[in-house]
């Protein structure tokens, strides 16, 4: 197998392969950490969250947002990369295991069916406020938060180009 059909394969694409990866995960007692977003530029920012929020535990799955997704929750000038290129990039990542394109605003039908053991976001969340919150109450899982790096987000740089 090459490196990128290695990479690839880290990109789910169904649910069937979904639920295969889950349950050989749970079998072997692997912590799955989930997080989400749109990591539409990714920058040194996201490579600090991603790697901290797979330190949590032995199992990284990464739902993105699609394009149509994006273009809703950040405008009609994005995403400025495509869903295909921002998943292959996220997945060459050594600590990201999966990543789960969805097209919903909000993860919450993901994080039900995955059911991670730790819910990760950014401390911009109060983790009563965190879209997957009741789900991991209600089975006992925990919902962390991480700190950002200062001067680091993918609107910031977006707007540092344009001023150019």
């Amino acid at each position: 197998m090459t490196q990128l059909e290695y990479i690839n394969n880290k990109i789910i694409q169904d649910w069937e392969s979904v639920k295969q990866t889950l349950s050989l995960w749970n079998f072997n007692e692997e912590k799955i950490v989930f997080t989400n977003g749109c990591f539409d530029i990714v920058h040194q920012g996201h490579i600090d969250y991603l790697s901290k929020a797979r330190d949590l535990g032995t199992k990284l799955v990464l739902g993105l947002n699609t394009d149509a997704s994006v273009k809703r929750l950040k405008g009609e000038e994005r995403p400025i990369n495509n869903e295909y290129s921002r998943a292959l990039l996220l997945a060459s990542f050594e600590f990201v295991d999966k990543v789960i394109l969805f097209g919903e605003d909000t993860p919450y039908e993901l994080i039900k069916a995955i059911q991670p053991d730790i819910l990760v976001k950014g401390n911009d969340y109060k983790i009563e406020d965190i879209v997957g919150y009741d789900i991991l109450k209600a089975k006992g899982g925990e919902i962390k938060t991480l700190d950002f790096i200062d001067g680091f987000s993918s609107t910031s740089i977006i707007e540092k180009i344009k001023s150019l």
